[in-house]
C-alpha cells in the first residue's frame, strides 16, 4: 500500500463520517506529525515509531501505522475493512492526495493531537483546545 492510500484509509476509519473540514483537519495533523518526525528524534519516536523512513510520504505512512497513534491499524481495525466504491472513501483519497502534495489548508496550525468532538479522552481533560474543525477537536501538546 502506498503512503497516500495508507493516509486515505486512516482518514476514512478515523474521520470518514465527519464533514470534509474534519477530514482535512485530521490529514493536516498527520502531515504535521510527519514533519515533526522528520526534524526531531523525540518526535520521530513519539509519532512515527522510530521509523527509518526519510521522505515525507514515507513518514506519513509511518505516522499512520505507528503503535498507539491510530487504532484503526490494529489487526482488528477499521483500516483493513474499507468498502470499495464508498463515497466517503473517495473523499478521503482526494484529501490524502492533496495533503501529501502539500495542497491542503492547515485548519489548526500547530495541532499535534485530536479527538472527536463528542468524546473527551482522559489526556484532554484540563487541556485548552487549539481549535475545532468538522467535528474534530484539535490540541497542541508536546511531542
Amino acid at each position: 500500500m502506498n503512503p497516500t492510500e495508507i493516509l486515505a484509509r486512516t482518514l476514512y476509519a478515523e474521520a470518514g463520517r465527519c464533514p470534509v473540514r474534519g477530514i482535512e483537519a485530521l490529514a493536516a495533523l498527520v502531515l504535521r506529525r510527519a514533519r515533526l518526525a522528520k526534524e526531531d528524534a523525540a518526535a520521530r519516536a513519539r509519532f512515527a515509531g522510530n521509523s527509518p523512513m526519510v521522505s515525507l510520504p514515507g513518514l506519513v505512512a509511518a505516522v499512520c501505522r505507528a503503535p498507539f497513534q491510530f487504532g484503526c491499524w490494529r489487526v482488528e481495525g477499521e483500516a483493513w475493512r474499507v468498502p470499495e466504491g464508498d463515497a466517503a472513501l473517495a473523499i478521503c483519497r482526494r484529501i490524502a492526495a492533496r495533503a501529501i502534495a502539500g495542497a491542503l489548508p492547515d485548519l489548526a496550525p500547530g495541532a499535534t493531537h485530536w479527538h472527536r468532538e463528542a468524546e473527551l479522552p482522559r489526556w484532554a481533560v484540563g487541556k485548552m483546545p487549539l481549535g475545532e474543525a468538522g467535528g474534530i477537536t484539535l490540541y497542541r501538546l508536546a511531542a
